[in-house]
């Protein structure tokens, strides 16, 4: 039997606000919190080197032609991309994304290193948050752009505005299915590096509309093609692809051109995996969206909660698969605390949600992410408010 909710128009706004205000009293971030990042951290450092060193045994055995079987070594290569894979989405979601937020800053004593202002800043970013990504420009593009305009125009995430063209396009519908799948292997490179860079050069342009009409500009010989290469794509592409390769070089280039192989699978399953976990949060035919900003700090509250989606939560070693986002909705209304205070304040978001009769949407990330799919290719169209 379905429900019926509270609409749009008659939530009680500034109760809702005075609500969830009320949860910031009792917010006290403290060494306890910086050492369950730590663990985070140390977690995502085990499975990246832990998938490395898998991939280098079957390599170098492989090389000298012992006695391991074909089935030992895909069997033990896979995982091993794999766990590189997991560390990827580790390092971004678990790690950077919270600290970036200023999760942290309050946190007596803490290193420079995991503050916003010091994390991932010149050569750290080679230490810190090594990707296709430009940390600054993520920055601009995930916690303004992102989160103060969630569900709206001007959100550059908006999945169903960005596959506007996919949707329009007259081929069948297997093959924009078809699409979609082949773009989540591949999607950080393809959209994350040249989106995070174009937003960030036209933050003075008001119009995203027009920002979003503008291709990307992959050339070398063009001065946005250099910076895009310069500063998104090699950096990351050179010590992924190149240096860490070499480092088989004693081996022959046999073994280099092996762990080369390896190393694009776990770019690959980092890519399947963040594509699960990202994507779907705000994206659904159950998610709702909006045509003008929000007019007030409830009405802002409001919009976080009617415009995100939680997965299934429980033990941190759930939580880490999910990279945290399975918090999404207590992420959206308080987007600089740290992961361990969304498990804290989950039951009180929801008695929150229960007392102005307003969804809170938890189900499988896997079940979110086929309806995304759907979305993504024009199959179904997400919900909106009239006016708002």
């Amino acid at each position: 039997m379905s429900t019926t909710y509270t609409p749009y128009e008659e939530v009680d706004k500034d109760q809702l606000q005075k609500d969830i205000e009320e949860i910031k009293k009792t917010i006290e971030v403290g060494q306890e919190d910086f050492e369950h990042l730590l663990k985070l951290e140390r977690w995502g450092k085990y499975s990246t080197f832990g998938g490395f060193f898998l991939i280098a045994v079957v390599t170098i055995l492989n090389t000298f032609d012992s006695d391991m079987s074909t089935f030992d070594f895909w069997f033990f290569g896979i995982i091993g991309a794999v766990l590189m894979g997991v560390g990827n989405v580790a390092r971004w979601a678990n790690v950077t994304h919270p600290i970036l937020h200023g999760a942290y800053d309050k946190v007596p004593n803490i290193p420079e290193r995991y503050t916003k202002a010091g994390f991932a800043k010149g050569y750290r970013r080679y230490i810190d948050w090594l990707d296709w990504i430009k940390p600054d420009a993520w920055v601009y593009e995930h916690n303004i752009m992102h989160h103060y305009h969630l569900g709206e125009l001007d959100d550059p995430d908006n999945v169903e505005k960005n596959l506007e063209w996919l949707h329009e396009s007259k081929i069948p519908m297997w093959m924009k299915y078809a699409v979609v799948y082949i773009f989540a292997g591949f999607w950080k490179l393809a959209y994350y590096a040249p989106n995070t860079q174009r937003i960030l050069e036209n933050k003075d342009n008001k119009n995203m509309n027009d920002v979003r009409n503008q291709d990307y500009d992959w050339s070398p010989f063009t001065k946005k093609g250099q910076e895009l290469w310069k500063e998104y794509i090699l950096p990351y592409g050179v010590f992924q692809f190149i240096l860490l390769p070499l480092l088989f070089s004693p081996w022959g280039w046999g073994a280099v051109v092996t762990a080369f192989g390896w190393l694009v699978l776990a770019e690959f399953f980092a890519n399947l995996h963040s594509f699960l976990v990202i994507v779907p949060n705000h994206s659904a035919e159950d998610i709702y969206q909006f045509s003008t900003p929000h007019k007030s700090q409830g009405e802002y509250y409001l919009r976080q909660i009617m415009g995100s989606v939680n997965y299934n939560t429980g033990t941190d070693l759930i939580d880490f698969g999910h990279g945290f986002l399975n918090y999404q909705i207590e992420h959206h209304l308080f987007p600089n605390m740290p992961h361990s205070f969304y498990q804290k304040m989950q039951p009180i978001v929801k008695d929150i949600c229960k007392k102005h009769n307003l969804e809170y949407r938890q189900e499988s990330v896997f079940k979110r992410i086929l309806m995304t799919i759907d979305l993504m290719v024009g199959k179904t169209k997400v919900l909106r408010v009239d006016g708002v």
